[in-house]
């Protein structure tokens, strides 16, 4: 599809959204009926710690698995992979279940910090698309299973902004300083820089990173902020323009501000999906299992895509939602333009130049 059909078609349905809770009301409803509660089988309380992205559960679903399992679910956050990596590094005790997004899983798999995965506990992994399986992170989901995917992209008002943004040299226009945000996230940043340029998100070589690093300095006075938490309503109340960020996020901007719209430049971006991970150190590894089973459900992830706006790994959630958004191209892209989307990887050795250049990027 031509992005310029597509942009016009990514504004969502604030409609279809408030429409897909009632769709699976009843569908909750004989859920509910399923198995007994914790309580009934003898087992003593439990809660659960999830540690996941801003904004990233949705309620309803949270309030019926407590419900059906009698286990308390308790749910911290964080705002970027590396975010994530340096509390669990650091000592943060507790989490049960954690989010990572797919590089992520293969460097904390090589790590030792994830527990291996019982899919006979998991049953629904069955109805994840078969091509969402397997990807290089995590060959036999050994250690991961697929949650929710998304892109990485451009928000943009076009009240604000003429023309449509088609390239990323879009966020080096000075007509807009000041009206720019990009995500916090390091890898999101350098990855968008690389990708402006050409070059693979990817890239190891010193030189391609200090080009992109000498271009991100450029861009900076440009920058109102780096933020990957509210930039939604950055662009919502008029403090943006223009928005790093990701799919999912800004149609959520949209459906409070039509004039809102999603594109994916030229040169491509990021595709990346993010996994449900049980911990090594949790000590609730069976109920947290259960919690990612339950996750998968196809009417609970059609919940879940329907407040986030993400697309889930699920195949079968699909049929739960609308029309509107289950041919939105924004939450679920055609090939043609999933054929211009890279993977963040882990670069091995080679993040200590994104950690020093981000970080000279930031004090600068």
């Amino acid at each position: 599809m031509p992005m310029g059909k597509m942009s016009q078609k990514i504004g969502g349905n604030v409609r279809a959204r408030r429409a897909v809770p009632l769709l699976i009301a009843c569908a909750l409803a004989v859920l509910a009926a399923c198995g007994p509660g914790a309580s009934e089988q003898g087992k003593k309380p439990v809660t659960l710690h999830l540690f996941t992205w801003s904004d990233y559960t949705e309620e309803t679903a949270v309030k019926e698995f407590e419900r059906r399992f009698g286990v308390k679910v308790v749910t911290d956050t964080f705002g970027s992979n590396e975010e994530l990596l340096a509390k669990l590094q650091g000592g943060a005790s507790g989490y049960d279940v954690v989010v990572p997004s797919d590089y992520m899983v293969s460097i904390l798999i090589k790590q030792g910090l994830l527990a291996e995965l019982d899919h006979v506990k998991i049953p629904n992994l069955a109805h994840v698309y078969q091509h969402l399986k397997g990807l290089y992170y995590d060959p036999p989901n050994t250690y991961s299973v697929p949650y929710l995917w998304g892109t990485t992209g451009i928000g943009y008002n076009a009240d604000l902004v003429t023309p449509p943004p088609k390239s990323w040299q879009t966020l080096w226009d000075a007509r807009y300083k000041g009206k720019i945000s990009l995500l916090n996230d390091e890898r999101e940043v350098f990855g968008m820089a690389l990708r402006a340029a050409g070059e693979s998100l990817n890239a190891t070589q010193p030189a391609k990173l200090e080009a992109a690093k000498a271009r991100l300095m450029a861009q900076k006075a440009l920058v109102k902020t780096y933020t990957s938490e509210n930039y939604d309503q950055l662009l919502v109340s008029g403090e943006v323009a223009l928005a790093h960020g990701w799919s999912g996020t800004i149609l959520r901007a949209a459906a409070e501000r039509p004039s809102i719209k999603y594109v994916i430049p030229k040169e491509g971006g990021t595709i990346w999906q993010d996994n449900l991970c049980v911990l090594k150190s949790s000590k609730h590894q069976d109920d947290a299992m259960t919690l990612i089973n339950f996750m998968l459900e196809p009417q609970i992830a059609a919940l879940t895509t329907s407040k986030v706006m993400y697309a889930s790994a699920n195949e079968e959630a699909r049929q739960f939602l609308p029309k509107e958004m289950a041919q939105n191209p924004a939450i679920y892209p055609p090939e043609s333009v999933v054929a211009r989307l890279e993977w963040i990887k882990d670069v091995g050795e080679a993040i200590k130049l994104y950690d020093r250049a981000w970080t000279e990027l930031k004090v600068k």
